[in-house]
């Protein structure tokens, strides 16, 4: 077949060639009855590849992955493309049209978030996110009535505060990056224009109860890619400066310091906080790549992404790095609740390291998940959960077991991957018992392809 040789198109990451739906999933062990929603994943699923060959992970269409549970049963488990145009003319359907930034039109592939009412699938890059309905049918592009100056973002924060949607948008054709506020009525209330050099990537960003950070690191636009093997438009700048902008919530772009930073490649912070002792240090926990997207390489390059507490000192106008785990781990998350404020736990993928879910011609392709760890950061511990060596472990994400329960006090749902059935499996972890036997486990009929980023949508809130 062609493109066999392109990593992302075989193994765990090979796409799934059709849509399913299924009904009353079976069960292994007891889904909790606290747990009336749906866990939505998104990830790149791509249906018709012009070069297979030159094909890259990132630019795959998006495909929504969701598990509805309710009253301690799996009443259906949903796989949907999201219709861009392209997309609904793959599939024989009707274009379902809508705004566009700069002519840009694409099936969100990496995020996916419910924002005032609506269920979104995210994307970077400039292109809008599309909204979609609790089926996971397409809706269609959304700008937030009119007030989305250009694209969105992969990753937003929802302000636990103020229920307000933050995110920093960038695209290939600005020379600026935006910081965007949306108002819980669903429109863009803030907008700041930072001007940055060179057309960063900046995959996400971190928000404290003050602060905006901007993480601008040496991933830049280059449209003739890496070169070698599957083609990426963005690749590391030998001696491009790295720095951490620091933007007060209500400030100008005129008022961001920049702060001096060691070269490396951030995709995905933990969690970002104030010191409450008074002294205005900034805390941020966040995975850190040594270099990313050199010539000739698909991922990493150096060291493998390793989680580290930054210390954001704005008196002193510096930085300290300091590692906590030497493990390779990605995708960390933690208790939405705790999101700009000071947290104890944070979870994280595991990343594989043995040989055979390696890929020997496309040095440092993303490793596939081969289990999740627990942090606790106050205590300088962790705990691991590993799960079958092949690998396919996915993002955990914590749900709360109320409102004003303790930090930990909740469930991590991933989809994991099934060797015995060759299927995917969606596990249900009690947080507190992280090592013990997991709560349920709902059996999924299809395998999930290695994907990206995943939210529970609670049925009330």
């Amino acid at each position: 077949m062609a493109g066999a040789g392109n990593p992302y198109m075989r193994g765990l990451f090979a796409p799934v060639r059709e849509e399913t739906t299924a009904y009353e999933l079976a069960v292994t062990g007891r889904i909790p009855e606290e747990l009336d929603g749906r866990y939505v994943r998104n990830g790149p699923n791509p249906l018709g590849v012009d070069d297979p060959a030159a094909y890259h992970w990132f630019s795959g269409d998006g495909m929504l992955h969701g598990l509805r549970l309710r009253g301690g049963r799996a009443e259906w488990y949903r796989s949907r493309w999201v219709r861009s145009d392209a997309m609904a003319l793959r599939l024989g359907e009707k274009i379902l049209h809508g705004p566009r930034h700069l002519d840009m039109d694409f099936a969100p592939n990496t995020h996916v978030t419910r924002f005032a009412g609506r269920l979104l699938a995210l994307v970077e890059g400039g292109s809008l996110p599309y909204e979609l309905d609790a089926d996971l049918e397409t809706v269609g592009p959304f700008d937030f009535a009119g007030t989305l100056p250009g694209g969105l973002a992969a990753h937003t924060t929802v302000d636990p505060d103020t229920d307000e949607l933050h995110c920093v948008a960038y695209c290939w054709a600005w020379p600026y990056v935006q910081y965007l506020v949306a108002g819980t009525d669903g429109r863009i209330r803030r907008r700041v224009d930072i001007p940055v050099d060179g057309r960063p990537m900046m995959h996400d960003f971190s928000l404290t109860e003050r602060h905006v950070l901007l993480y601008d690191l040496p991933v830049v636009f280059n449209p003739g890619g890496v070169g070698v093997g599957p083609s990426f438009p963005y690749v590391w700048e030998p001696g491009r400066p790295a720095r951490l902008g620091v933007l007060p919530r209500e400030g100008a772009a005129s008022d961001v310091r920049w702060l001096e930073i060691d070269p490396c490649f951030v995709f995905h912070p933990m969690n970002a906080y104030e010191t409450e002792d008074g002294s205005g240090l900034i805390t941020v926990h966040l995975v850190r790549y040594e270099r990313l997207f050199t010539k000739g390489r698909t991922g990493p390059d150096g060291s493998p992404p390793a989680l580290e507490r930054w210390t954001v000192d704005l008196r002193a106008g510096r930085v300290r790095r300091e590692r906590v785990d030497d493990r390779p781990v990605e995708l960390p998350r933690v208790d939405p609740r705790r999101l700009t404020l000071p947290h104890r736990y944070g979870y994280a993928v595991l990343e594989s390291e043995a040989a055979d879910v390696r890929v020997a011609h496309f040095p440092g392709i993303e490793r596939v998940g081969a289990g999740l760890v627990k942090y606790d950061l106050e205590r300088g511990t962790s705990e691991v959960r590993r799960f079958s060596p092949q690998g396919g472990v996915g993002e955990a994400v914590f749900v709360p077991a109320g409102p004003d329960t303790a930090e930990d006090d909740g469930w991590l749902m991933a989809y994991v991957f099934d060797p015995d059935r060759d299927a995917t499996d969606l596990v249900i972890l009690d947080a507190r018992d992280f090592t013990g036997e997991p709560v349920a486990r709902v059996h999924l009929p299809v395998r999930v392809p290695v994907g990206f980023h995943g939210a529970w949508i609670p049925d009330r809130e």
